[in-house]
């Protein structure tokens, strides 16, 4: 009696489907992990950047040796205002430690009770009162406001970050044939004291921005002489790379 032959399964083997199930798991799998890992791209240059400012590693022993050993020790040090030599050109400064710098800048050159530094979201933040730099109702640079623009002047030539200079004054109206306002007032304080800072120094003029503000931003009210005093100002803003201007401008 013959037996019967079994019929030929069609298609691909069982083992197969199993196999293909499993692959398509696993890139599954991987395509999760990949989704999961992708570095937010500012968040990454913010990293980087820090990365880029040597004296993170200043105080850290390095396991390769250095050509010249005097780098390793520290021993050639030179303070970054010396030379203009903060950063390299076209790198981002850490704006906190340029803050302290910048003190200790005003400090050696005793420009503490001209000029005050502060940190905010827009940068490091010098503030000038208008005594020092114009007489009343003008805005034509007094001589005895060369000097410390100048050293102002070379702190900027030291670092590459873009430079907002700000026009304000009280609220007490201006009405003159150059001065309509205090609008044209204070946009053409801030012009004048850029038009120093570029005409003294080697600083490119695609790096500043002048800003009149008038009266519309007075940091304490405009009820007494000296907060009169106060208001009239120029601002010069030196600016954090990783503030949305939007929100200023």
């Amino acid at each position: 009696m013959k037996r019967r032959s079994r019929p030929e399964e069609k298609g691909a083997p069982k083992w197969m489907v199993t196999f293909s199930d499993l692959m398509t798991l696993i890139l599954v799998f991987f395509i999760l992990l990949f989704s999961m890992s992708v570095v937010d791209a500012q968040k990454f240059r913010a990293i980087a950047d820090s990365f880029n400012q040597r004296q993170i590693f200043e105080f850290m022993p390095s396991a390769i040796e250095f050509e010249n050993p005097s780098e390793e020790r520290g021993e050639e040090r030179k303070d970054p205002f010396d030379e203009g030599d903060f950063g390299e050109e076209g790198s981002d400064v850490d704006m906190d430690e340029l803050l302290q710098e910048v003190n200790n800048f005003l400090e050696t050159n005793e420009l503490n009770e001209l000029i005050s530094a502060t940190r905010d979201d827009r940068g490091v933040v010098l503030v000038l009162q208008e005594r020092t730099l114009f007489e009343s109702g003008e805005a034509e640079l007094l001589p005895v406001a060369e000097p410390f623009l100048t050293k102002v002047g070379t702190l900027l030539e030291a670092i590459p970050n873009m430079v907002k200079v700000e026009g304000h004054t009280d609220s007490r109206p201006i009405s003159t044939f150059r001065y309509p306002s205090n609008w044209e007032l204070s946009g053409a304080r801030a012009s004048s004291v850029i038009r120093f800072l570029i005409g003294a120094h080697d600083l490119e003029a695609s790096r500043f921005i002048a800003t009149g503000y008038g009266e519309t931003r007075p940091v304490v009210p405009n009820t007494t002489v000296e907060n009169l005093q106060t208001n009239r100002r120029v601002v010069i803003v030196i600016s954090d790379p990783s503030y949305d201007d939007g929100q200023d401008f």
